[in-house]
Formats: C-alpha cells, sequence, structure tokens
C-alpha cells in the first residue's frame, strides 16, 4: 500500500511542477514538433494543444507528457525553464572534481 501511496504523491508533485509553458519549451528544446510529442507521448495532438494553450486536459494526458520529457533526460520546477537532469549520461561537459565545490572543505 505504500508503494501506491508514494506512487500518488509522485504524480501531484509532477502535475504541480509541469507547466503548458514548460511544454512548449521542452518541445523546442528537444526540437519536437507537437505531431512529434503527441507520437512519443501517445497523446492526441488537440490535447497537446489544448494544454499549450493553457486549456484543461486529463491528468493522464499532463503526466504522459511529463514523464515523456523526463525520459529524455530533462527536468522541470515551477517557475523555471526545463532543465537537463544531473544524471543524464551527457548532461554536463566535464566531470565536476573536488576543487569545483567552494564550500566543499
Amino acid at each position: 500500500m505504500a508503494s501506491s501511496a508514494m506512487n500518488l504523491i509522485l504524480e501531484r508533485i509532477a502535475l504541480f511542477q509541469f507547466t503548458p509553458t514548460h511544454c512548449a519549451q521542452a518541445r523546442g528544446m528537444l526540437g519536437w514538433s507537437i505531431e512529434q510529442l503527441a507520437r512519443e507521448a501517445k497523446v492526441s495532438v488537440d490535447d497537446i494543444q489544448r494544454f499549450e494553450a493553457q486549456q484543461d486536459v486529463a491528468d493522464a494526458v499532463r503526466l504522459a507528457l511529463t514523464y515523456r520529457f523526463e525520459a529524455q533526460g530533462l527536468v522541470f520546477f515551477p517557475g523555471f525553464a526545463p532543465g537537463r537532469g544531473g544524471n543524464v549520461r551527457g548532461a554536463m561537459p566535464e566531470s565536476a572534481s573536488h576543487g569545483d565545490y567552494a564550500m566543499a572543505d
């Protein structure tokens, strides 16, 4: 039961963090058209257009979009443009070392 509750919490967080603006920005970062995103996320073009126009869509659509972008290494935080996750291979040009952090000592 705890696993189901945790999944619900994670889904609520994902829904809160992922905005219509994020969707359009993430598509641009990946060079994806609405049609390509629809194929990748297995949702309709109309759903994506409604979402990006800040109209209501089902939570399942928003989660499908969020999870598809996250699978590409993107992360979302309210008020910020999408970014690349630090755990994605190639997200950082070089490996960070101890000397890269001023407060590490």
